[in-house]
């Protein structure tokens, strides 16, 4: 069994805003296994300013990997604690090695397209006209939830549009969630969930930044509007700890990248220690290439989850790996009579 690892970088449609800055590109790597004429493809999407395995020497960990790929993927991913997405990247890898067809990883009713994952719209961030026109294109491409990223604008801004969705659709009929990536401090976030909340939202995603665990843990308490973990589940790697921070913050939901908790592995043990405690957790992927977005999306169906997932990214880019899937109606669907067409230089 050989291995090998290949760079490739994703270039944006238009630059796509977050709180965290301006992105017009986005690299990747894939992981390639062959053994004995069949091949295993994975991605390790780590995410600069985000992933906790975002490295100096992360190519260096690349390649011992693929020298040490005969060790087995228990023993590597043992030895990958700390690479995330090389540990996603190495399950699906070997995943594919061993599926007849090496990107139906879950064989279920989504891979024979007779069932569809509802998702949300993703609105990003940008100036009010921009926002606005992507707001309008989700509702016409019939979303009926929206998720729209917030923190980057003048906030009485973002509620006035928020307000021009309600004004026009209910709560009952348009799901909207935000996401503030982080973008409140501590000591204006729970007035401004208070203004949120009156907008008969569904969530917000991270209001603070990660790490404040005790501003978080009050802030989960006391606020009007449920909260998401996204962040803040980055970068725990034990189950002890895991446990500790869905005990101790208590949010209403925690929200599961594979490519930054520790592949599907990571994510089970975060859905498992939820459960237990009756919090709400969604699936979202991380730009991903579709390589990615595709085991996220197999694996998502399989977990049986009706909320929306925010598996919607595979069109922003202009050189993603042809596909399979395609979103339609608010809904990810893969279309069989669609080919892959994975070729990278």
């Amino acid at each position: 069994m050989k291995a090998s690892y290949h760079n490739y970088v994703l270039n944006f449609k238009q630059a796509s805003g977050t709180s965290r800055g301006i992105m017009r590109h986005r690299e990747t790597w894939f992981i390639i296994i062959n053994d004995k004429g069949k091949v295993g493809i994975g991605e390790c999407a780590v995410l600069k300013g985000l992933s906790i395995d975002n490295y100096l020497d992360y190519e260096l960990k690349l390649q011992w990997v693929c020298d040490q790929i005969n060790l087995g993927m228990e023993i590597l991913l043992d030895n990958l604690v700390e690479f995330p997405s090389i540990q996603f990247g190495l399950e699906t890898a070997f995943l594919s090695l061993q599926r007849h067809d090496k990107f139906e990883l879950f064989p279920s009713l989504f891979t024979q397209h007779k069932a569809t994952i509802p998702i949300n719209g993703l609105i990003w961030m940008g100036n009010q006209q921009f926002m606005k026109q992507q707001i309008q294109d989700k509702l016409e491409q019939g979303f009926n939830c929206i998720k729209m990223k917030i923190g980057a604008i003048n906030f009485a801004t973002e509620i006035a549009l928020l307000k021009s969705i309600r004004k026009e659709f209910s709560a009952s009929e348009i799901e909207l969630r935000v996401d503030a990536n982080g973008a409140f401090t501590k000591d204006n976030a729970l007035e401004k969930l208070k203004i949120l909340s009156d907008l008969q939202l569904h969530s917000i995603e991270q209001p603070i930044q990660a790490k404040q665990i005790d501003d978080m843990a009050l802030l989960c308490e006391k606020t009007p509007l449920p909260i998401a973990l996204d962040e803040e589940l980055i970068g725990i790697f034990s189950v002890d700890k895991k446990k500790e921070i869905i005990d101790f913050i208590k949010p209403q939901f925690i929200i599961l990248k594979p490519s930054l908790v520790g592949g599907f592995a990571g994510s089970k043990q975060w859905i498992q220690l939820a459960e237990q405690q009756g919090i709400g957790w969604w699936i979202t992927s991380a730009l991903e290439s579709n390589v990615g977005l595709n085991a996220i999306a197999q694996w998502t169906y399989t977990l049986n989850n009706t909320m929306p997932q925010g598996l919607g990214t595979g069109g922003l880019f202009t050189n993603n790996i042809n596909s399979p899937l395609e979103v339609k109606n608010g809904a990810l669907h893969y279309n069989k009579k669609l080919n892959w067409n994975f070729k990278i230089n």
